[in-house]
């Protein structure tokens, strides 16, 4: 069988403290190295879009909640789990690239109204198809059956950690 780096150190460990049951490091550590490496490829992804992450986050979500009207600045903000200053910001870019409006809502002078402009509706719908083709070529080494049995594993150890769903603070999962 094939060995990858953290193969390597956790068979250092294993020498240098063979008392240490470094194993945990086995499944952390390839966590780990796979965030950074499916990050670099996503990032690669979303550039060919002019896009960075969190941009690609908003519209993403603004576009899943499927609400033409759009959403409340605060939504936003939950539904990404970041500062409301870092959607400030990523609204800031948006906005002046022409693929969201930020409006006043009338019915309420101190909620902001975020949405999709046609623009920005078009190139969300042709970066998730993208991404998700892109995700799917990342995966490939798995089968689908391999890659249930993964997400199943993965949603074990979330939980177990704490993250349970909250519908409106459903986020980063594109």
């Amino acid at each position: 069988m094939a060995r990858d780096a953290v193969d390597l150190v956790v068979e250092q460990w294993g020498r240098v403290r063979p008392d240490l049951d470094a194993s945990p490091m086995g499944v952390l550590g390839r966590l780990s190295r796979l965030t950074r490496i499916v990050e670099r490829e996503l990032k690669a992804l979303f550039a060919e879009f002019g896009l960075e992450r969190g941009e690609f986050d908003v519209l993403a979500t603004l576009r899943r909640a499927g609400a033409p009207e759009g959403m409340t600045a605060g939504a936003l903000a939950r539904a990404s789990m970041v500062t409301s200053g870092a959607v400030t910001n990523r609204l800031d870019r948006l906005v002046a690239k022409g693929y969201v409006t930020r409006d006043v809502d009338p019915a309420n002078r101190r909620t902001v109204v975020v949405a999709l402009t046609p623009a920005g509706r078009e190139l969300i719908d042709r970066a998730v198809v993208a991404h998700v083709d892109n995700e799917r070529r990342i995966l490939a080494a798995l089968d689908r059956h391999k890659q249930d049995d993964l997400a199943a594993i993965l949603r074990t150890l979330l939980l177990g950690l704490g993250d349970e769903a909250d519908t409106a603070e459903v986020a980063e999962l594109d």
